[in-house]
């Protein structure tokens, strides 16, 4: 077997070039970003293929299985996507943009129950707000991660309690603005005599934080984006 170096080098994935955007592909029409439309969609889904199933390891261990869920937020100009700002002191992918979610543990009983607890752990989102659509196909991270997107529809009314150990920040991004493919970068970075790609979706909030503060950019990248560019996809089928 090939051996696979520890650690990826030490980089700003913000630095790495554009190698091109997806203006050219459609964006999912409006009327299909509606809770009704996604709770038709996964009951009967369509014949499809996720476009990103796996990245090159960048670690060699065997697998973990995880779950992440993915909150779409039923806010009364649309949905959003509630994501979570990692915070710099974990030990796996600091700072880094993520659906809330972890490691499915051996009581977990199933990967809904897992998203669904690593929520509540993370963010303080209790689950009598979520209801469950569905889920996407397992994503295999660098890190040797399988991530199961639990995608989940959130009524309004909770009040997230972020866990400082593990959540420097939450937020919520348009899914109307995430389910647009002119917001899709692509990216390679060579490395080890290969390369890697990913897409990005770089999103500045529309008003600043505070009088005189500039916008914030949060830099959704990777794993996260790739698991979005797949929810495009079946959205659009």
């Amino acid at each position: 077997m090939t051996s696979i170096p520890s650690l990826l080098p030490a980089f700003d994935p913000r630095q790495v070039p554009v190698t091109g955007v997806d203006a050219d592909l459609p964006a999912v029409p409006p009327e299909r970003l509606t809770p009704q439309a996604l709770r038709q969609r996964f009951q009967a889904p369509p014949r499809w293929q996720p476009e990103v199933r796996r990245e090159p390891r960048f670690v060699d261990r065997a697998p973990v299985d995880a779950a992440v869920l993915v909150p779409l937020v039923a806010r009364t100009g649309g949905l959003s996507v509630l994501l979570t700002e990692r915070s710099m002191s974990l030990p796996s992918h600091p700072g880094q943009v993520a659906f809330p979610g972890g490691k499915i543990e051996p009581d977990d009983g199933d990967v809904v129950h897992a998203a669904l607890r690593e929520t509540r752990e993370e963010v303080g989102l209790a689950p009598g707000f979520i209801d469950v659509l569905g889920q996407l196909p397992v994503y295999a991270t660098g890190s040797q991660f399988l991530v199961t997107p639990v995608v989940a529809l959130v009524r309004e009314g909770f009040v997230l309690q972020p866990n400082a150990g593990e959540v420097a920040h939450a937020f919520e991004v348009p899914l109307a603005f995430l389910m647009n493919p002119a917001h899709h970068r692509r990216h390679r970075f060579e490395w080890a005599g290969g390369s890697r790609e990913w897409f990005s979706m770089p999103y500045r909030e529309p008003a600043p934080t505070a009088a005189g503060a500039p916008p914030v950019e949060h830099y959704i990248w990777g794993a996260t984006a790739g698991m979005l560019r797949n929810l495009y996809r079946f959205l659009l089928a």
